[in-house]
């Protein structure tokens, strides 16, 4: 079976998102570990990996327009429905934990990380009811 155009569409800007992504995770990761910025410019280059991260948001956005076929379609806002509830209560009660100097202090772009673990999560929970709501 051929991919529909939306998906092909959406791989592709995945794939080149998460590539500009690892460069620019890289190349901030080289220049801070070797203090060779700092000032303004600093804040430009650690905001540059967070920028595809964004895209990749935009892209399921995007993906969740193009698809034409509702089942299908409905199968991913199910997933995304999944990751937004399980990254946001994550991300709540490990803040409470820490408000409380329970746990340790965590970067929060791992909300974002546990978010696409979600999507994981939506996946599985895709293909365990397919079967029961068909």
């Amino acid at each position: 079976m051929r991919k529909n155009p939306a998906i092909r569409r959406y791989s592709r800007r995945v794939i080149v998102l998460s590539l500009i992504y690892a460069i620019t995770l890289m190349g901030a990761v080289y220049l801070f570990n070797r203090h060779l910025i700092g000032g303004p410019i600093a804040y430009a280059v650690a905001i540059l990996p967070a920028l595809p991260i964004i895209g990749i948001f935009a892209a399921i956005g995007l993906y969740l327009v193009e698809e034409s076929d509702e089942y299908v379609r409905m199968t991913m806002v199910r997933q995304t429905l999944w990751a937004s509830g399980f990254a946001l209560s994550i991300a709540t009660i490990w803040g409470f934990l820490e408000s409380f100097e329970l746990v340790a202090h965590v970067e929060s772009y791992y909300v974002a990380v546990l978010w696409f673990g979600g999507l994981g999560l939506g996946a599985c929970a895709n293909k365990l009811t397919i079967g029961r709501d068909a």
